[in-house]
């Protein structure tokens, strides 16, 4: 078991509701490890794979599914997720049980909260974990500071838009340090509300006490069994990052580009990585609706929010794909993850547009199953398809080796053993 996987496990050693038996099989099993099973089967048992192997398999009086050839593989993981959109009791009270369901239908059974509010989304923890609502697996994360000085957010844009890291925008004089005693504290009060992970934002300043406060942080959350999970999206940043030794890096660089020493320190570190790539992509709708853009202008093209695409960013749309295809040719174990709000199903067909330009197919299906539970903290629960693992699947129509938006196009979803979604008709 990693480390990793060690402080995120405690949570969810009890969140299988309903422990199931199942046998899927005539299926060409693509079991995330690199393997390819041209007609195997799979075997459950109480919600866990007990076997995978080639041709036909029994198991007294369990529901089989025939896949008749089709694609069986992992199901999916984001490990950086904003779910919440707008006033969040109208959402809790109105949207949270379409976009939780929303979330299955794409295929994905576990996601990562990197910033939400702290009281709905614990209560949207609790609702899917005691089977109130159907949805994915929650890992919820809580935001600690590492400086008391200056900020960089303003209250109700989409922070992205402004980005801190990022020149003019940086803010570059010293700012003001926390003390330990209260960032401990602060940590401390994280782990007693049920938080798994404590998220960060470095942005770090000229002698600035960002790094060292960071280290603090870092060490507090595991002595709480909580992972740190880290906003780094300047090269600078993450180095920094990496040097307090965060558990996660919740961003791509995709400001500067990276040497080949600093790619080395970064993988070196064994620190794994998010993908976040299609933040700084265009989006579009269907039919091309234009938008009034900040200086008066009509615009189609759409950033993370919806709202106009802020064109001073662009840069990163290329920057970001480069210094991922750069960490991962040196080892980084890199996985899927979107920092959006939007539809999951929507989120993933833009994630894979920017993914494409660097990396194989396999690769992507490598970084949406093992590599994003890995990063998630479930490691040793999902993402693959082997014996001991949660029988966390889907069916898909196509070959996603060959042809990675086959994983656009969801037949059956089965989390725990459980039948989630059938599309089978």
């Amino acid at each position: 078991m990693t480390r990793l996987t060690a402080l995120f496990l405690l949570a969810f050693s009890s969140s299988i509701a309903i422990a199931q038996d199942l046998v899927i099989d005539n299926a060409r099993i693509v079991d995330g490890n690199g393997g390819v099973i041209d007609n195997g089967s799979i075997v459950v048992s109480d919600g866990r794979i007990v076997s995978v192997g080639e041709g036909a398999a029994s198991a007294d009086d369990a529901p089989r599914i025939d896949a008749q050839g089709r694609t069986v593989m992992p199901a999916f993981t984001d490990a950086h997720r904003h779910v919440i959109q707008g006033d969040p009791d109208q959402w809790m009270a109105e949207q949270a049980e379409g976009r939780m369901r929303a979330w299955l239908e794409a295929g994905f059974t576990t996601i990562l909260s990197a910033g939400d509010p702290a009281e709905h989304i614990l209560e949207l923890r609790r609702r899917l974990a005691e089977g109130e609502i159907e949805g994915p697996r929650l890992i919820a994360s809580g935001r600690v500071p590492l400086a008391a000085s200056p900020g960089g957010f303003v209250p109700g844009v989409d922070p992205a838009r402004i980005d801190q890291s990022r020149g003019p925008n940086r803010v570059m004089e010293t700012a003001d340090a926390i003390p330990h005693e209260q960032t401990r504290a602060a940590v401390q009060a994280l782990a007693e509300a049920g938080f798994d992970a404590v998220k960060t934002v470095i942005v770090v300043t000229s002698n600035g006490p960002e790094t060292e406060t960071l280290a603090v942080v870092a060490e507090e959350a595991r002595r709480h069994g909580m992972a740190s999970i880290t906003h780094a999206v300047t090269v600078i940043d993450t180095l920094a990052a990496v040097e307090a030794r965060t558990d996660v890096l919740v961003h791509t660089p995709h400001i500067g580009h990276l040497t080949e020493e600093q790619v080395r320190t970064i993988v070196d570190s064994g620190i794994p990585m998010v993908s976040t790539l299609g933040i700084f992509v265009p989006t579009f709708a269907v039919d091309n609706e234009m938008i009034r853009d900040r200086t008066g202008h009509d615009n189609i093209a759409r950033f993370r929010d919806l709202d106009p695409f802020p064109y001073d960013t662009l840069s990163s749309a290329g920057q970001g794909p480069v210094n991922a295809r750069l960490l991962w040719e040196g080892g980084l174990l890199y996985g899927y993850g979107t920092d959006v709000r939007y539809w999951p199903a929507e989120s993933l067909a833009h994630e894979l547009r920017p993914l494409r330009l660097v990396f194989s197919h396999a690769d992507i299906v490598q970084m949406l199953t093992k590599n994003a539970a890995v990063t998630a903290g479930l490691g040793d629960e999902t993402g693959t398809l082997e014996a001991g693992k949660r029988a966390d699947v889907v069916i898909v129509d196509g070959d996603p080796l060959t042809d990675i938006d086959a994983v656009l196009d969801i037949v059956l979803v089965v989390k725990d053993g459980e039948v989630v979604v059938d599309n089978r008709g």
